[in-house]
């Protein structure tokens, strides 16, 4: 019950299993095509868009070098610990100036604004669904703002693109990037990247290599192709976690993923436990719970872990071992939901937690 990587179908895994092909020939041509497709889909764009073979990080590395330039004025938002990345990764190839926001709490947009107006950035970074936290940020304001300015918008999307609402052609976005091993439930290693036309028209080919998002998207979409040897059995699992999502359908699974959140958040508070974030900006994907007095974070997990085979996640710098996570995204069900909660339950009790037995599963099932 990580927020990636994350449960996996047995036909992603069977895709992974065949044999290995030449990644030059027709065959994977076809199977390039069917995952530009697929990241079209769950994009929901007509704008660009490249598989990447490396982890999410690489697709927004490629972003960043790719559209910035040394001396670019780069306002980059920052509220936890993945969205420190879009600073980290802009000190490397531009002038970045970082905007910080309290963990667990809304993005001050009219801070934005006021910033934005100054009219000295080139681009903003923001992290959509900020994983260290469980916040979703507003995206969609952010967004608006960026164009009001004439600012790039580039887009940490990775635990959000295909379970949270994300619309990168109506909203505005320039560039965004996901991680196969979130919402789109395939194992890790792959990113997919999509850039809006005014976005694919500044790309620059002097700063990466390997990394050159041009050279990706051109490939993909004029030859069904790859600049460079990709991760085949990837690509193979890519492609069929893509047809599962477009089978369940988009809006379906974000439909689906908001029930989950809301059952994961209705058992903790049965237990009397409390998100760590305000309710107002909690993630669909994922859950950040705070813990009661008492409870130590490395004996919950490994309890949990050892007695009930569940795993969920810590949390990160300035919060580790003040939460647990619950990620929830993909093809996570009800039952993986009810039977989580049912150890967790367990696991609080046995460490001297005291809640009604059986509140959070029954919390779970109201929602089922």
């Amino acid at each position: 019950m990580l927020a990636g990587p994350v449960k996996v179908d047995p036909r992603v895994l069977q895709a992974m299993s065949r044999a290995v092909i030449n990644h030059r020939g027709s065959e994977f041509r076809k199977v390039n095509k069917d995952v530009h497709d697929g990241l079209k889909y769950v994009f929901q764009t007509q704008g660009e868009v490249a598989a990447i073979s490396g982890s999410g990080t690489a697709g927004l590395e490629a972003v960043i070098s790719s559209l910035l330039r040394k001396g670019d004025r780069v306002l980059t938002l920052v509220n936890g610990k993945f969205s420190e990345r879009g600073y980290e990764l802009s000190r490397l190839f531009a002038n970045p100036t970082q905007m910080e926001f309290e963990w667990g709490k809304a993005m001050d947009v009219p801070r934005v604004a006021a910033e934005l107006e100054k009219g000295e950035y080139r681009a903003l970074t923001v992290c959509h669904n900020e994983t260290s936290t469980a916040v979703t940020n507003p995206l969609k304001e952010i967004a608006a703002l960026c164009r009001k300015y004439d600012v790039l918008c580039l887009v940490d999307g990775i635990t959000s693109v295909g379970g949270i609402e994300c619309r990168p052609d109506e909203w505005g976005l320039d560039a965004v990037v996901l991680g196969s091993q979130k919402c789109i439930a395939a194992p890790a290693g792959l990113a997919g990247v999509m850039v809006s036309k005014k976005a694919y028209g500044q790309l620059h080919e002097e700063t990466s290599y390997y990394l050159n998002l041009k050279a990706h998207i051109d490939a993909l979409r004029d030859e069904e192709d790859t600049p460079y040897t990709p991760s085949i059995p990837l690509f193979f699992a890519v492609r069929e976690a893509l047809r599962l999502l477009k089978e369940e359908g988009l809006e379906n699974r974000i439909k689906r993923t908001a029930k989950l959140a809301d059952a994961c958040r209705a058992a903790a508070d049965a237990l009397g436990l409390a998100l760590y974030p305000d309710l107002a900006v909690a993630s669909n994907t994922v859950t950040a719970i705070r813990y009661p007095p008492g409870i130590d974070d490395s004996a919950f997990r490994k309890k949990l872990l050892g007695e009930h085979n569940v795993v969920v996640a810590g949390g990160q710098g300035s919060i580790k071992g003040k939460i647990f996570r619950i990620g929830h995204m993909g093809i996570c069900s009800m039952e993986d939901m009810r039977a989580t909660w049912a150890a967790i339950e367990a696991v609080l009790a046995d460490l001297g937690h005291k809640a009604k037995r059986g509140a959070a599963v029954e919390a779970v099932q109201a929602r089922t």
